[in-house]
């Protein structure tokens, strides 16, 4: 579970619900069904609008890294490829068949069995490095969509505001009717600036943080084991793999 994601969700609720108390408002005031029903699914609608059919299941499959990111271990990654690296030495490239069959991580796996095909270092490097692309790409594809609903909701907050008035306007001969549509007006506008600055973009910046450091990994990978097909010694592999824990 990532803290800093749920109290940042926690904090950014309490904030808008605790200064409405303290501005002398009711919790009560900020509920508003119809203004939801506008908001959300209005900036739903426009987002599948512009998405296409795998980026949007994409999104919303990667969407719990924000609460539940993949785990991204740098030093456990380090020490498993000096230990590879070592085997390799010892008992040569086919001394990791039996690690290649048994990896249940597929970029992890694909590396291995090319090192034990005897593949080219250049080749399992751009064989690696294309795939990296590829995943990171559609990830960041699919980050954007949580980007462009942020930049739709508040349009649809005010849209819904708009539609409050004219509620409000048709009914200016009935004054019991007034209070439900200036209600819907502006807790329209809350919500969509609300949903756009407090959920939508953070989720988006969220996401494209976590896509980066699995991107991080993979490219140690790739280096450790181009090393490792080059029959670099494991103390300059583990040195050279060091660097990564630094950047990061």
């Amino acid at each position: 579970m990532d803290v800093l994601s749920v109290l940042g969700l926690l904090l950014g609720a309490a904030a808008l619900f605790g200064g409405n108390l303290l501005e002398g408002g009711h919790v009560s005031a900020l509920i508003n069904g119809s203004a939801f029903i506008i908001v959300f699914g209005g900036t739903l609608g426009a987002a599948m609008l512009q998405t296409p059919l795998p980026v949007f299941k994409r999104a919303f499959a990667i969407v719990s890294w924000v609460l539940k990111p993949p785990l991204v271990d740098l030093t456990k990654v380090r020490k498993q490829l000096v230990n590879w690296g070592q085997r390799s030495r010892k008992d040569g490239l086919l001394g990791l068949e039996g690690i290649a069959e048994t990896e249940q991580r597929h970029f992890y796996k694909q590396g291995l069995m090319l090192l034990v095909d005897g593949t080219e270092p250049d080749t399992i490097r751009d064989v690696l490095q294309t795939d990296l692309m590829l995943q990171e790409r559609a990830d960041l594809e699919a980050a954007k969509v949580f980007d462009a609903m942020g930049g739709y909701a508040p349009t649809i907050g005010i849209i819904g505001a708009v539609l409050g008035l004219i509620h409000v306007m048709g009914n200016l001969g009935d004054p019991s009717q007034l209070g439900a549509g200036i209600a819907t007006a502006f807790v329209a506008t809350i919500y969509g600036v609300a949903a756009a600055n407090l959920i939508f973009i953070p989720i988006g910046q969220k996401l494209r943080a976590t896509v980066r450091e699995l991107a991080l990994e993979k490219e140690l990978v790739i280096d450790g084991l181009v090393a490792i097909a080059e029959g670099e010694n494991p103390r300059i592999i583990e040195m050279r793999l060091t660097t990564y824990q630094q950047a990061s």
